[in-house]
């Protein structure tokens, strides 16, 4: 809140400081409002604006601008700040008169349960020899509830609430400090040390800042507080070498939280530039992409993807675990990062391969014993401990068919011959040495380098022969559960027997269309992870079973009207949203038999179509067939969609009027672009006409009020997939939607004849 001096107003801006305010008898203050102008935001800052009146007795004077600031930084070119658990907030005056500005939390930032203890100490620390310092706020339970979760939310850890060391400080009852600061605009520099419970006679921990701009010789100034919430353990991990307590990836670099906490502070200028880089960048491509509204979507997006993660490991073996919010808060769950990866492989690929890691080293010990891919790493988070009983949620050819499909397109992000074919624009910033070592991670982050005067910043992702190799050194090491996860789809994914697919709250359905799909893709992906390493035979067998596959499934799963793709093979009269296909896209898939075939795959040269063995008698080779699922599919599926699309989106299936909206931006991002155009602007209409209180969600209803319908999923990573089509984008060297303008030769082909009539006429 703001207090003007000399008057008897004071002005809530955030949160409900008013409540406290209200409580008190006869204050000597008068509660008003600012006017609110707005909020403007992009992918890591959000930024709320105020003008305040100036006092009667200057009412010549303009209102008093305040920008409060917050910025959560994304920043692809350094996993080091990435991995800080770190946010600033900034607050911005402009004007003639003077104000106080008060800011303060609550024990409710350290515990899900109101009822918890916390205890609480004001730290100090100077920056170096100068006389400025920085005073720190630390709060945490009394007894700390390691590795446990209330309401969605950390037991464990201490929350570090920081500003400049000349701002006055106190903490204690709400009731007692926020009315007494709206009456003197002041702190009395004190710390109560009864600690309690969060709510009895709730503490609080509080700053604030006096803004002298009538006497200075400035009408501008501003604060800066930084939040952080330092865990150590972050979480417990059945690694290869057993159940582990996993550090925090930043720890590897900072002695202690106060050094992290310092370089963070003073780190503010450069994180913003780099975060402000990404923030450019998205806008950039998401406006070439979509629209003004595509632009908003993924930068709101951005953040509730990363928010979802936390950075462990070693720079050696950095890993990335991510936690199911809201749903059922799953750990490590594969069919969550699979809906979220184009986030990934948009802005930082080398965080996917972070994601799969702990995936893998699991499964690799041999403590799942399943042969088809886990469900997840540990039924709730931050507890990866696995499934050795092999009862996890029974998803096999989802799961399956994910981890391959991502496999690949990590494989494929890492080769490109120029900078400008990336996947991501910064992927090609760095150093391209390579680490031939076998003991270390294929994306070790031992090398950081500084560039530009900015310390911390990763090497190269891939490119040129460092790629193929960083793919080979990945690749092999996992060889073998890659093949297993393979046989398993060769035997079950054609016809999937009955069992749940990524949707689950739809229930189990046997010969799944969508999800014999996405088996089937996840086979003919394997045939060019093994064609990585060379394996020449292997990329042979998966490439003719996919072959013949996706020809029978052709078969099975098209209505008999060929207008749509069914729901189930036996659900005569359904359809599904065949969000799966975009996978071929991304793979590069469709292009086989274009001339932009050969300069998708850099592994060797392009892979030649496959001629039958000699044991099968033809006269002739087979005819170059034009993509792996035909481009009848693509454009049945566009028509259909711009049919069946309501309100709000496009549905998920014929069962139901809700939808995913990570899977509508995977599906529209393979239609005819008005249809793609349709399903962006019936989201925007949604996210614009619709209200709630709650983050984000992916889960809704496409007619009616557009709510939840029953389940209420919220701030969950899958959003990430809102990224579909900035990925699609830049997939395959630049060529992957050339390789879809098939899509659009007959809208094309009608505004020739329009255009022709008019000029007949």
């Amino acid at each position: 809140m703001a207090a003007v001096p000399d008057t008897d107003k004071v002005y809530p801006l955030l949160g409900r400081a008013h409540d406290s305010l209200s409580l008190t008898e006869n204050p000597a203050y008068n509660i008003s409002y600012p006017t609110y102008l707005g909020a403007t935001f992009d992918a890591s800052t959000t930024n709320l604006s105020y003008l305040i009146p100036p006092p009667e007795q200057t009412e010549s004077l303009e209102p008093l601008e305040l920008l409060i600031s917050f910025l959560s930084p994304i920043t692809p070119t350094s996993t080091l700040r990435q991995s800080i658990p770190a946010s600033y907030m900034t607050v911005e005056v402009k004007g003639q008169f003077n104000v106080n500005v008060y800011v303060d939390i609550n024990g409710q930032w350290v515990s899900g349960n109101r009822g918890s203890r916390i205890v609480w100490e004001l730290a100090q620390q100077q920056l170096g020899e100068s006389d400025q310092g920085l005073k720190t706020w630390k709060i945490r339970r009394e007894t700390e509830l390691l590795l446990s979760e209330e309401r969605d939310q950390a037991e464990w850890g201490t929350l570090h609430f920081t500003a400049p060391s000349d701002l006055r400080h106190e903490s204690g009852i709400s009731g007692r400090i926020r009315p007494r600061f709206a009456r003197t605009g002041t702190l009395q520099n004190e710390v109560d040390h009864d600690f309690r419970g969060i709510m009895q006679e709730e503490p609080i921990f509080a700053f604030a800042k006096s803004f002298n701009l009538s006497s200075s010789n400035t009408e501008s100034d501003s604060v800066m507080f930084s939040f952080a919430l330092i865990q150590e353990p972050v979480t417990q991990f059945a690694s290869a070498r057993g159940l582990t307590f996993m550090r925090p990836l930043w720890a590897s670099w900072f002695s202690s939280a106060t050094s992290l906490l310092q370089f963070h502070y003073l780190d503010y200028k450069t994180a913003a530039n780099l975060a402000s880089n990404y923030s450019a960048q998205l806008a950039i491509d998401a406006h070439r992409s979509g629209s003004d509204d595509y632009v908003d979507i993924v930068a709101l997006t951005a953040r509730q993807v990363m928010g979802a993660t936390v950075f462990s490991g070693t720079p050696d073996d950095p890993i990335l675990f991510l936690k199911e919010i809201s749903s059922n808060g799953n750990f490590q769950t594969i069919d969550v990062i699979f809906p979220s990866f184009p986030f990934f492989l948009y802005t930082n690929p080398r965080w996917l391969a972070y994601l799969l890691e702990p995936l893998i080293e699991h499964m690799l010990s041999g403590q799942y014993p399943n042969k088809y891919a886990m469900h997840d790493l540990g039924t709730h988070f931050p507890n990866a401990t696995g499934h050795a009983d092999g009862r996890d949620e029974y998803m096999p050819v989802e799961e399956c068919g994910n981890i391959l499909i991502m496999g690949l397109a990590l494989v494929n992000s890492l080769i490109y011959d120029t900078t400008a074919a990336a996947g991501s624009v910064w992927s090609g910033l760095g150093s391209s040495s390579f680490d031939p070592n076998p003991a270390t991670s294929a994306f070790s982050l031992r090398n950081l380098e500084t560039r530009d005067g900015v310390f911390g910043l990763d090497d190269s992702w891939g490119g040129s022969t460092k790629g193929l190799k960083q793919a080979q050194k990945w690749v092999t090491k996992s060889y073998r559960l890659w093949k297993q996860w393979t046989s398993y789809l060769i035997e079950f994914s054609l016809r999937p027997h009955f069992q749940l697919s990524t949707d689950d709250f739809a229930g189990p359905l046997e010969l799944q269309t969508n999800l014999a799909l996405k088996g089937i893709l996840g086979i003919k992906a394997m045939s060019q992870i093994s064609e990585t390493i060379d394996n020449k035979e292997d990329a042979k067998y998966y490439k003719n079973i996919s072959d013949v596959y996706v020809s029978k499934w052709e078969g099975y799963g098209i209505s008999r009207d060929g207008s749509h793709a069914k729901l189930a093979y036996h659900w005569y009269g359904s359809w599904t949203t065949l969000y799966n296909l975009y996978a071929d896209t991304l793979l590069c898939f469709h292009l086989e038999g274009t001339s932009s075939s050969a300069a998708s795959d850099l592994r060797s040269g392009g892979q030649e179509p496959l001629i039958p063995s000699e044991g099968h008698h033809h006269h002739r080779p087979p005819s170059r067939k034009t993509g792996f699922v035909s481009q009848n599919v693509y454009k049945i599926q566009s028509s259909w969609y711009d049919a069946v699309r309501q309100k709000y989106g496009l549905p998920l299936d014929s069962r139901h009027l809700y939808t995913k909206s990570d899977w509508e931006f995977f599906a529209a991002a393979v239609t005819a672009k008005p249809v793609r155009s349709e399903i962006l602007q019936s989201v925007a209409k949604w996210l614009n006409e619709t209200t709630t209180d709650r983050p984000f969600t992916d889960l809704y209803e496409t007619e009616g009020t557009g709510g939840w319908p029953g389940a209420h999923f919220m701030a969950r990573p899958v959003t990430g997939g809102h990224f579909a089509f900035l990925t699609l984008d830049k997939a395959c060297g630049g060529k992957a939607m050339d390789g879809l303008a098939f899509l659009n030769d007959d809208i094309d082909e009608g505004k020739v004849e329009a255009e022709s009539e008019r000029a007949e006429l």
